[in-house]
């Protein structure tokens, strides 16, 4: 069964949705069984590449408060982040365009390395203070992840490189109804959104898996039938 998850590097309720979903999809009976495919989806789409910026002074533009109120809003979040294990920088962090991101997810998923580049962009961007809008610093964690660097260079260096596959995500993501993220979507049948707690995620990979497959019913009859030890002859 497949579970696919829209997400931006710069949302945090993504990085901790995420860590929660895997707590979930760990007691899940059957997890060996899911593919987890991560999906691209942009919160800040019209911001100009080059616009970089601290995320205080960002948040208390976009939700009218004032840096104060933007502080208690980090400092909220983090203890979240906390409480699942992960580091949380709640000021110090920039914020910019991701869309070169996610074109690099795009590569690290063809080579089969999407969930550690993903991870390990997370951790950057909200653990610690490497920015994920410096290119340089995109190669090192593409790098640390098992790319190849000069293959990197060469994707960010084409801005048309996996551009469609972005777009096309972001499309999905419209037609599926998504305006938010994280958004999970399992086996094509059952939406999740928001960063839910480890045991939701765990129920509805079960109501998901029920559905997914079916439970086999035996109709009984008189007609003969072949079995180990021969055949009926009624």
């Amino acid at each position: 069964m497949r579970v696919e998850i829209w997400s931006d590097i710069a949302c945090p309720w993504c990085y901790i949705g995420k860590a929660r979903f895997e707590k979930g999809l760990a007691e899940f009976a059957h997890h060996d069984e899911i593919e987890v495919v991560h999906r691209s989806f942009e919160l800040d789409p019209n911001r100009a590449k080059g616009d970089i910026g601290p995320v205080i002074p960002m948040l208390a533009k976009k939700y009218g408060r004032t840096l104060e109120e933007a502080r208690e809003m980090e400092a909220h979040v983090a203890s979240n982040a906390h409480a699942e294990g992960l580091g949380y920088l709640a000021d110090g962090r920039d914020h910019g365009n991701t869309f070169d991101i996610h074109r690099l997810l795009h590569l690290a998923k063809a080579r089969g390395r999407q969930s550690e580049l993903l991870d390990l962009a997370y951790r950057a961007n909200f653990a610690e203070e490497r920015s994920v809008f410096d290119a340089e610093v995109l190669v090192e964690l593409a790098v640390e992840a098992g790319l190849d660097a000069d293959e990197v260079r060469g994707v960010l260096g084409d801005a048309d490189a996996y551009a469609d596959e972005v777009r096309a995500d972001e499309r999905e993501a419209a037609e599926l109804g998504a305006n938010a993220v994280p958004f999970f979507v399992l086996d094509r049948t059952y939406g999740i959104s928001g960063g839910q707690p480890a045991e939701v995620f765990t129920q509805a990979l079960e109501q998901a898996w029920r559905s997914h497959t079916p439970v086999l019913k035996t109709i009984e009859g008189d007609a003969e039938a072949c079995g180990p030890e021969g055949c009926e002859v009624r």
